[in-house]
């Protein structure tokens, strides 16, 4: 297997090629699997919905060279040579316990560790590879020490996983690597049965790079007049399958109260959309959530990558909730297993922003007023979070509620006059709203839940994070 890649990739027009095929390939599209219609769905990612907020975590040898999760890829290391970062994987200040302090103190509710990525490295125990955190320098079983310790920290436990494996080559061609396909999707099945049998309870199997929409990395088709990739609104249609039903079934039948996102063929609980770009438009027929970065850098450590304004990172926050999602955040530990300081400090400051705001966040939905110039709104109960992002003045003008509106008041205190009429809903801010979100909570006669979602002026695409 190996020796088949490294030849391969040893290749310059061979090495081109694919580099064509992966910019114009399904990478960054959408995946869109359908989502699942039992009848314990709601029940199962209700508490997921509730939480908002969680920590990503990109671990493994890749954070060694320091060059981003990709580096094997980008760079085309050669299998073998890539291999020996394994020997270099001394983890000696990985603490878990930390990691999971670290977590309550940013506010999240949930962390998503990356088992295994593109590369291999799996982060667990698998007596089948020699490729392991197990089998490394480390001779540690990360996943275990990282789900003992969220369980005890009462967060709920999530894992990253990744299908793709870019030591094999039928990755790339499974038409003509077929053997190499079938040890590939053998490998995720058996992985997958490892991390759901030997861990504990597990909250959330967040995947990456599965189903037909990544095969082949796109792939390639004869036109007529010369190769080309596949289009981006073209899956694979080959003979070659993931049987990812069979593979999610197994899962679900271990870990019945699981919840995966939509990144393989089986039916998801929830949707992704990644990157600060994609915050994209309100949506509340079915669970989403956003994932990003801390740093405006990769999601494997970089030393020297910038980590983002405060600003930012909780104008994603509030602007995912307002649109009926959650939040994902990622750091990057370092080699040795500690996350950058620089990274730590702005989670805590995160937490705080949380311990005094949070009740606009947690257990809140998103709406009823849709996105608009001035912010996003979230409720709950009888209460209706107004953030004002964007304040224009002193007063706010909002279209018409169809129900009586008690009174406003500053989140954590102070009054605020509001007047309603069949015209609208005014309420006056004061001198000084808040420059990151001016929070003002609306008491209802009834449940906000009965109000259809209102449309509120919106002049310009929001910026990134608002």
């Amino acid at each position: 297997m190996g020796e088949k890649m490294n030849k391969a990739v040893r290749n310059p027009r061979f090495v081109c090629f694919l580099f064509a095929i992966f910019f114009v390939s399904s990478h960054a599209q959408a995946q869109w699997a359908q989502m699942v219609s039992d009848q314990d769905a709601a029940a199962r990612i209700a508490w997921w919905r509730d939480a908002k907020f969680g920590l990503f975590i990109h671990w493994g040898v890749y954070s060694i060279p320091g060059r981003g999760e990709w580096v094997q890829w980008q760079e085309q290391i050669p299998v073998e040579e890539y291999a020996k970062l394994a020997e270099q994987f001394h983890p000696d200040h990985f603490d878990p316990n930390a990691w999971a302090e670290l977590a309550e103190a940013a506010g999240m509710k949930y962390t998503v560790l990356t088992a295994r990525h593109h590369d291999g490295f799996a982060l667990f125990d698998d007596p089948e590879s020699n490729f392991t955190a197990v089998k490394s320098a480390a001779h540690r079983d990360i996943v275990a020490e990282y789900v003992t310790a969220m369980h005890k920290a009462g967060l709920h436990v999530g894992l990253y996983y990744s299908p793709l494996d870019w030591r094999y080559p039928g990755f790339f061609f499974p038409g003509i690597y077929r053997a190499s396909a079938e040890a590939m999707r053998a490998q995720y099945h058996r992985q997958l049965n490892e991390l759901a049998s030997h861990y504990g309870k597990v909250d959330i199997l967040w995947f990456d790079g599965g189903g037909g929409d990544w095969l082949g990395f796109g792939g390639v088709h004869f036109t007529g007049s010369g190769w080309a990739a596949r289009p981006k609104d073209q899956r694979y249609t080959g003979s070659f399958s993931w049987q990812d039903d069979e593979a999610v079934s197994n899962l679900r039948k271990l870990q019945p109260s699981v919840i995966i996102n939509d990144r393989t063929d089986a039916a998801a609980d929830f949707r992704s959309r990644e990157g600060d770009g994609a915050l994209g438009d309100f949506e509340s027929r079915y669970p989403w959530e956003l994932c990003t970065t801390i740093t405006a850098g990769a999601w494997g450590y970089q030393p020297n990558a910038k980590v983002k304004p405060f600003d930012t990172l909780i104008r994603l926050l509030i602007s995912a909730a307002g649109r009926d999602g959650n939040f994902i955040l990622n750091v990057g530990p370092r080699p040795d297993g500690q996350i950058d300081p620089a990274q730590a400090a702005r989670l805590r400051e995160i937490g705080a922003w949380l311990h005094q705001n949070g009740a606009s966040i947690y257990s809140t939905r998103g709406g009823p007023y849709l996105p608009g110039d001035f912010g996003v709104s979230t409720y709950r109960g009888n209460t209706i979070f107004l953030h004002i992002l964007n304040p224009a003045g002193a007063t706010l003008t909002l279209p018409a509620l169809p129900v009586k509106v008690l009174g406003c008041s500053l989140l954590g205190g102070g009054s605020l006059a509001c007047r309603q009429s069949e015209n609208g809903v005014e309420v006056s801010l004061g001198s000084k709203p808040d420059a990151v979100d001016t929070i003002v909570e609306m008491t209802l006669e009834s449940p906000a839940v009965e109000i259809k979602p209102i449309p509120t002026p919106l002049t310009a695409k929001p910026a990134v994070g608002e």
